[in-house]
């Protein structure tokens, strides 16, 4: 019996993996609770599962993580990680197991970085969409509204598309917006237009709303914070492009 882990595009937004086991024996393992355990991310509590894995080179669980643990100070490098679980093996009784997770774990890494990317420029300032959006012909515009939290000059390079939505600086340069060290806000017009039409795209949209915002501190090195339209913004923008696509909405 041993474990790894994984993550699925669906898990993204959930901050969710899922705990590969592989089970080589011919006897069926219950597992009644999951948890990953590491100093690199806060310990939530034990994720109830309830499955039974049988002879199999690999079985998804799925169970959320906590926030990662980052610092001011710089980018941490990823600690050893466990996935303790409650299982019982066969007809023996109940126990707890530890699983070690080969170190370093590459996706534990990324997951690292890019959280702790995204808290180092957020520890300045938050990016958010504004709260104004207009159709204008076939595209939406609004703004990316940076507010300060912190000291130091924030300057915004970019905002990528997601798998649904391309976006378009109204200015059409870089950068797209500076905080000024002295300033409270700042604010960049943007647009947003459809990036696919097709329904099954719409049906199956998993990551359509997680926008990589490039951004750094003070000239520093260039970190990506993701940056998530609130819910009826999200509402907004389907409808939208469903009309724009001629998918009705």
């Amino acid at each position: 019996m041993s474990v790894s882990l994984a993550q699925w595009r669906s898990d993204e937004p959930a901050h969710a993996l899922q705990i590969a086991v592989r089970n080589t024996s011919d006897t069926p393992v219950y597992f009644a609770d999951v948890q990953l355990v590491t100093p690199s991310f806060k310990t939530l509590p034990p994720e109830s599962t309830e499955a039974t894995i049988r002879h199999t080179e690999r079985t998804d669980l799925r169970i959320p993580y906590g926030a990662a643990n980052c610092s001011p100070a710089g980018l941490p490098e990823v600690r050893p990680a466990k996935v303790v679980a409650r299982i019982r093996a066969g007809s023996e009784p109940q126990r707890k197991v530890v699983f070690d997770v080969p170190h370093p774990d590459p996706l534990l890494a990324r997951l690292l970085r890019d959280e702790c990317s995204a808290f180092l420029v957020e520890q300045a300032a938050a990016i958010e969409f504004g709260p104004e959006w207009k159709r204008d012909g076939d595209v939406m515009r609004g703004t990316l509204v940076l507010t300060r939290r912190g000291a130091g000059t924030v300057t915004v390079n970019s905002v990528d598309g997601t798998t649904h939505y391309i976006v378009t600086p109204a200015r059409g340069r870089r950068p797209l917006v500076v905080l000024e060290a002295g300033a409270r806000r700042a604010e960049a017009p943007i647009a947003l237009s459809p990036g696919r039409c097709d329904p099954h795209a719409f049906a199956e949209a998993k990551k359509a709303f997680l926008f990589p915002v490039r951004a750094s501190v003070d000239g520093g090195e260039e970190r990506i914070v993701i940056v998530e339209p609130p819910k009826p913004l999200q509402e907004r923008l389907i409808s939208y492009a469903l009309r724009v696509c001629g998918l009705g909405g």
